[in-house]
C-alpha cells in the first residue's frame, strides 16, 4: 500500500514538474499580433479626410510609408508582442493584381488578399476573406491580438469568430470630417478602439497634380479628345499591367462596359466637357485609347 502511494505521489510530482516547465515555456513565448487593413475603407476614409474625395483616381497613397507607420504604431501599442504580418485586403477585377497592389504585395511582412471588383467598382468578398484569416489565425493561436483597420458592419462576424478562440480584436479607425465612418455594431463588439487623425495620414496622401492637357472653352476637337484617350490608356496600362492588355485586345474595337464607362468619366473630368450625346467625340476617345494600347503590344 505504501509502495502504491509512493508511486502515485511520484507521478503527481512528475506531472507538476512537466506543467511547470510548460508554463515556463509559455511565459517565455512572446505574444503575437497582426494588422488587418480593409483597403476600401482606408482609401475612402483617408482620401476624404486629407484630399476631400473618396475617388482613388484623384489622389495618391504612399502605401509603403503608411504600412511602415502602422507597424510602428502597433509596436508601441503592443510593446511586448511581435508582428506576424500585415494583411492588406482590396478588390480587383477578376482578382488580378493591379501594378499598385503588386508593389504592396512585394513589401516585407505584407500579405495582399484580393476580393472581386464589380462593374460599379464595389468590393465583393473582402469581408469574408478577413473573417477567414482572423478566425484561422486565432484558432491556431498564431495571434493573440488583431488590429483591424476597417468600418463595415459585416466585419462583426469576423470579430466574433476571432474572439471565440481567445484573440483580442482592436478596431482602428480614421478620423471622419463629420459624423462617423465606422458602423456602431462593430464599435460595440471589439475589445478596444483607436482613431488616427489628419496629422497621421497627411504625409501619405496627396492630391494628384493637374494633367498635361489644358482644357479650352467650348467644344474640344477630335484631336484633343483622342489625345486624352491615349493619356488615360497610358495610366490604365501602368495600373493594370500587360496581362490585362492581352485579355482586352481580342475585343477590339469594342471595350467592356465597365472600362468604357470609366474611360468616359475620366475623360470628361480632364476635358471639363460632357461627352454625353457626342458620338463623334466618344469614338475619338476610344480611338485614342486603343491607339496607345496597340502601340504597347
Amino acid at each position: 500500500m505504501n509502495d502504491d502511494l509512493a508511486a502515485l505521489n511520484a507521478r503527481i510530482d512528475r506531472t507538476n514538474e512537466l506543467l511547470e516547465r510548460m508554463l515556463a515555456e509559455v511565459a517565455k513565448t512572446p505574444s503575437t499580433h497582426a494588422i488587418f487593413v480593409d483597403a476600401g475603407y482606408l482609401y475612402a476614409a483617408a482620401g476624404r479626410l486629407v484630399a476631400g474625395t473618396e475617388d482613388r483616381r484623384a489622389f495618391d497613397l504612399d502605401a509603403e510609408g503608411l504600412i511602415d507607420a502602422l507597424i510602428d504604431r502597433a509596436r508601441t501599442i503592443f510593446a511586448d508582442s511581435r508582428l506576424l504580418r500585415v494583411y492588406w485586403y482590396d478588390g480587383a477585377r477578376r482578382r488580378i493584381h493591379t501594378a499598385e497592389q503588386q508593389s504592396i504585395a512585394e513589401l516585407p511582412d505584407v500579405k495582399v488578399r484580393l476580393g472581386n471588383l464589380n462593374a460599379n467598382n464595389q468590393q465583393k468578398g473582402v469581408d469574408s476573406l478577413i473573417r477567414t484569416d482572423l478566425e484561422s489565425l486565432a484558432r491556431h493561436r498564431a495571434i493573440s491580438d488583431a488590429a483591424l483597420l476597417g468600418g463595415d458592419e459585416d466585419l462583426v462576424s469576423a470579430v466574433e469568430a476571432a474572439q471565440g478562440y481567445g484573440a483580442r480584436v482592436h478596431l482602428w479607425g480614421i478620423e471622419a470630417p463629420e459624423g462617423r465612418n465606422q458602423a456602431e455594431p462593430l464599435l460595440w463588439e471589439v475589445d478596444s478602439q483607436r482613431t488616427f487623425d489628419l496629422d497621421f495620414f497627411k504625409p501619405y496622401v496627396s492630391r494628384r497634380t493637374a494633367v498635361a492637357y489644358e482644357p479650352t472653352t467650348g467644344r474640344p476637337t477630335r484631336e484633343d479628345v483622342r489625345f486624352v484617350g491615349a493619356q488615360i490608356a497610358a495610366k490604365w496600362l501602368a495600373a493594370r499591367g500587360r496581362d490585362t492588355l492581352v485579355e482586352l485586345l481580342p475585343g477590339h474595337p469594342y471595350l467592356p462596359g465597365s472600362v468604357d464607362q470609366d474611360l468616359l468619366v475620366e475623360a470628361e473630368g480632364l476635358l471639363q466637357y460632357s461627352l454625353r450625346g457626342q458620338a463623334d467625340l466618344r469614338r475619338a476617345l476610344r480611338d485614342g485609347f486603343w491607339d496607345h494600347l496597340q502601340t504597347q503590344y
